[in-house]
């Protein structure tokens, strides 16, 4: 009878371990791979780096991410972090300039 309630408790810490850690992960893999998919050229995206970059050309597994007019940096489509939203393109805009003043 002491075994049937160390398997309870071993198959309640499984689904504990589920529910908190494999399905959130899963679902932030899911949500990575549609914004990886939705992303064209002309967005403004970060990189896992930190890097922000205007995408200039899209291949099979990387992206051309404009970061300078001279210079295009290639990056794997993993590497994408995040798109920046015309919000924060506005506050980094006003942060430059009350950095000049």
């Amino acid at each position: 009878m002491e075994s049937a309630g160390g398997l309870i408790v071993l198959a309640l810490f499984m689904v504990v371990m589920y529910l908190l850690m494999i399905r959130p992960q899963q679902k932030r893999q899911r949500e990575h791979q549609q914004l990886i998919s939705e992303l064209d050229v002309g967005a403004d995206v970060v990189t896992i780096g930190g890097l922000h970059g205007r995408i200039e050309a899209v291949g099979d597994d990387y992206f051309d991410l404009l970061v300078n007019p001279d210079v295009v940096l290639r990056f794997q489509k993993s590497a994408i972090a995040r798109t920046v939203t015309e919000d924060e393109t506005a506050d980094e805009t006003a942060d430059e300039d009350e950095a000049v003043s």
